[in-house]
């Protein structure tokens, strides 16, 4: 294998042509270590999307800020975890709808846990924030990719996809807030 040809694998954006290149990599177990490698990173980067990201940075803050006060406001979030504020409202006011956070509107209004929200399950806010065929979807972007026709990296990945979901499903939002850095809103809102 030529150097041009794996670089051209490897700089795929969705690993359109994956499947052709496959052929040409099987024989070569260095390299399958790195593309599996660059996979479980793509992988963790399918899985959790922007939204998901906010949700969870803003549900934290929000929960660091309530010893303090009742409600924070959508600003002072944003503002905090220098994110997009226009974006920041609608995926928190979806997560509010599903029960997550409450919410009040009006000048003294804003973001508020309640009882479900230590107790969520990361999986649950990647359902409400993401797509919902995440788990389901073919990592090479295959259209028919089941047991019944894999794709050439079928069962390598769906053993990382059970073990990020069973990670998910038993990590809940509270579980989070145990971790004891000094500066903890500065490391989410530089996440």
């Amino acid at each position: 294998m030529n150097k041009k040809t794996y670089l051209s694998f490897m700089g795929q954006k969705y690993f359109s042509k994956a499947r052709a290149n496959m052929t040409i990599l099987k024989n070569h177990d260095d390299i399958n270590q790195v593309v599996k490698r660059t996979l479980r990173v793509h992988l963790f980067m399918m899985i959790f999307s922007k939204s998901f990201g906010y949700a969870l940075r803003g549900i934290l803050y929000i929960a660091l800020s309530s010893d303090t006060k009742s409600r924070v406001h959508l600003d002072e979030i944003a503002e905090r975890l220098s994110l997009p504020r226009h974006f920041l409202g609608k995926v928190l006011k979806k997560v509010s709808k599903e029960g997550i956070l409450g919410s009040t509107k009006g000048p003294h209004g804003g973001f508020y846990l309640n009882d479900a929200t230590l107790q969520t399950p990361l999986i649950k806010l990647i359902e409400i924030t993401s797509e919902a065929e995440l788990f389901d979807s073919c990592v090479l972007r295959f259209r028919k990719c089941n047991s019944n026709n894999p794709c050439p990296l079928h069962y390598q990945i769906e053993s990382i996809k059970k073990e990020w979901h069973d990670i998910l499903a038993g990590t809940k939002v509270g579980d989070l807030l145990k971790n004891d850095t000094p500066d903890f809103i500065k490391s989410i809102s530089t996440l």
